[in-house]
């Protein structure tokens, strides 16, 4: 989720004092013909692309989201190189990009200096001296961006929106999923075998003595943590994971616990009265295993961290060790992405919207934005028309769902107000200092709004963000600049291709607000669980379409002997379904009556369908795709390109689908949500 902005607003393209005529907006160089739509509508349409496309050998995947990435990625190179330079005066921002993007360029200054930046970090876990020092660790590497066993970040109060909280949760897992060190399949048990491997090499070639020895012991460690840990289903649960807790009673929850310590450390400890526990029962269990664990397996544990999360700004030896396991073994990624796109991300990371403000200058006109508006105001009309007439909802379950839906805001392109980087500090020539001090002054900047209003200005996401992204405690869509392009808009195109891309991936957004958590937030953003403004009756017949959501993408297998997680992928497969049939309303909608025109021989209809194929087009290696079944909340490309048509009676319609045809699903098989 998470996380876009663009949009035709009908009619014809200005050319001159004439109209250009529109394109289809359809890569007719990648449909594959001798697949009829009928058999395989995502290999038809993507066919010849995928025949021919190979997957970058520095990427575990690649389709139309990452190849508008590595266009994005490409623009920021240019905006930052031409400012490393410039003669002119740069401001105090654009000198700050500068040091963040040539200190990590300077490779021989690096290799110079090889680990030396691990001895200070180190050093500190060598000198604990109990137990109950972790949490003062813990609380520093929390700071600075280094994993620990727990972790604390300031969030809006999901009961109370007009307020900012400190939710504490767990963390600390090395590996993707817990079920990668619980399950016992042959490819999991490999993987272990070889983290267990990388672990001892990262930290011998990092100093640190004994390292073998100590990765067993960060193993087992980890493995003990994982089986106390709430799996990823159970973290959908906003209800469950909403616990209020005073600071006082932090020691009934977990006796051992330095929790003052930890709040100190982090800089909460006078801000604080109440924090939000999201796992209470991870911190129970977690207060016993400590109790178990001898102090020298917790710094092993934490040496480890330190390692693993210095590795990618070090020495070529620790870059080269880090992704022979994270890139190639856990992923099947073939080599390590070129240096500057390494150099861009950790700009982007540091300061996104300083670098934002520039790309949004040159590379998002403002008739961009415009567009956009018409375009979200016919699906938010589509969604407003759709209430009225819901057979699974009950009149006063409409009434409160057009209350939600009237408090809706969106964002498009960029915000309006730009963030202040002021304090951040960074110099010439100090790479792993800087990322510090950037992950520093993010961590602060959040932890400084407890106790103030809501920003509601404030955005999760860079301009430049190839994504889009809905916050129910703010009820607000956002999309960003960097997604409005083709294939999911494209200016030249007819309204059809448009509303199947773009329209499809906003609808998706705005249906977040309906889904099975979204709906659990009213249109204040505060968290009422379930049913929450659903009556009962409402509740549970929507209940009985997704549970036949998640039997649907359940039966997906998409590598062999691993199929999808219907209750993890749940929300995000509610938004593709729900976005694509809101989408097609939309754009009848925009038609106003009129006929849509047959163009390249296709008709509005079936344009609308391949625009939304389009989006979807990808490959994915086999060990991406693991990680991407078990950790990630969103289906495999090819399953969001493909099935949520298969629920759409239009679908059929517009391409004569019939029984006997491969893509056929029987009318009362198909889950109708919108």
């Amino acid at each position: 989720m998470n996380k876009l902005s663009l949009l035709l607003a009908g009619g014809l393209l200005a050319c001159g004092a004439s109209a250009a005529p529109l394109k289809s907006g359809i890569d007719l160089q990648f449909v594959d013909a001798s697949v009829r739509p009928q058999d395989d509508f995502y290999q038809h349409v993507n066919g010849r692309w995928l025949a021919t496309t190979e997957i970058p050998a520095d990427r575990g995947r690649y389709g139309s989201f990452d190849k508008l990435n590595d266009d994005t990625q490409e623009q920021l190179r240019a905006i930052i190189e031409n400012l490393v330079k410039a003669r002119t005066a740069r401001t105090a921002d654009e000198q700050k990009l500068v040091h963040l993007y040539t200190s990590f360029m300077d490779e021989a200054a690096i290799e110079a200096t090889g680990v030396t930046p691990l001895l200070r970090p180190l050093g500190r876990i060598d000198a604990t001296k109990d137990k109950a020092e972790y949490f003062t660790l813990a609380g520093h590497y929390n700071r600075v961006g280094v994993q620990t066993l727990l972790q604390g970040a300031v969030h809006q109060d999901a009961k109370d929106s007009s307020k900012y909280v400190l939710d504490l949760g767990q963390s600390g897992l090395g590996l993707p999923d817990r079920d990668y060190y619980l399950q016992d399949e042959p490819r999991f048990k490999a993987i272990r075998e070889q983290y267990l491997a990388h672990i001892g090499r990262l930290m011998s070639l990092a100093g640190v003595p004994n390292a073998d020895t100590q990765a067993r012991l960060v193993l087992d460690f980890e493995t003990a943590v994982a089986r106390i840990q709430w799996s990823r289903v159970e973290n959908r649960d906003p209800v469950k994971t909403y616990n209020v807790v005073a600071v006082a009673d932090l020691s009934k929850l977990a006796p051992g616990f330095g929790w003052q310590a930890y709040l100190a450390e982090l800089g909460a400890a006078a801000k604080v009265r109440s924090v939000v526990i999201s796992q209470p029962s991870y911190f129970t269990a977690l207060d016993t295993l400590l109790q178990q664990t001898p102090l020298s397996t917790l710094q092993a544990y934490q040496r480890w961290k330190v390692c693993s999360s210095f590795a990618p700004l070090l020495n070529k030896a620790m870059v080269e060790e880090r992704f022979a396991f994270a890139g190639k073994v856990l992923r099947g990624i073939e080599q390590e992405q070129p240096r500057w796109k390494r150099g861009v991300s950790l700009v982007n990371g540091a300061m996104g919207e300083a670098l934002g403000k520039l790309y949004v200058a040159r590379h998002f006109p403002p008739a961009s934005k415009q567009r956009m508006d018409a375009l979200v105001a016919n699906l938010v009309s589509a969604y407003r028309n759709s209430i009225n007439t819901l057979a699974w909802m009950g009149p006063d379950t409409r009434k409160r769902a057009q209350a939600k839906l009237a408090k809706f805001s969106v964002k498009i392109g960029y915000p309006d107000h730009w963030r202040d980087y002021g304090p951040l500090q960074v110099t010439a020539g100090n790479v792993t200092l800087n990322a510090v001090n950037a992950a520093e002054f993010e961590f602060q900047r959040n932890l400084d709004k407890l106790g103030k209003p809501i920003n509601r200005d404030e955005w999760d996401m860079s301009p430049q963000t190839v994504n889009a992204y809905y916050n129910p405690e703010q009820n607000v869509i956002v999309f960003p600049a960097a997604i409005l392009q083709p294939p999911f808009f494209n200016a030249q195109a007819d309204d059809a291709v448009n509303y199947g891309g773009i329209g499809g991936v906003i609808g998706h957004e705005i249906s977040h607000g309906f889904d099975d958590e979204g709906s659990q937030y009213d249109g204040d953003g505060n968290l009422v669980g379930v049913p929450g403004w659903f009556t009962q009756q409402d509740i549970e017949r929507f209940q009985t379409r997704t549970k036949a959501l998640v039997a649907q993408y359940a039966a997906v297998e998409p590598v062999a002997g691993l199929h999808i997680n219907g209750e993890l992928t749940l929300g995000e497969n509610i938004a593709d379904n729900s976005g694509l049939a809101i989408a097609y309303k939309a754009w009848q909608l925009s038609l106003k009556g009129k006929a849509s025109p047959v163009i390249d021989g296709i008709s509005g209809a079936q344009r609308f369908y391949y625009g939304w194929a389009q989006v979807w087009r990808s490959k994915t290696r086999e060990a991406q795709l693991v990680v991407q079944v078990k950790s990630d909340p969103h289906s495999p490309g090819q399953t969001r390109g493909s099935l949520p048509p298969t629920n759409q009676n239009s679908f059929f319609e517009a391409f004569n689908i019939k029984p006997g045809d491969k893509m056929f699903r029987a009318p009362a098989e198909r889950v109708t949500l919108w």
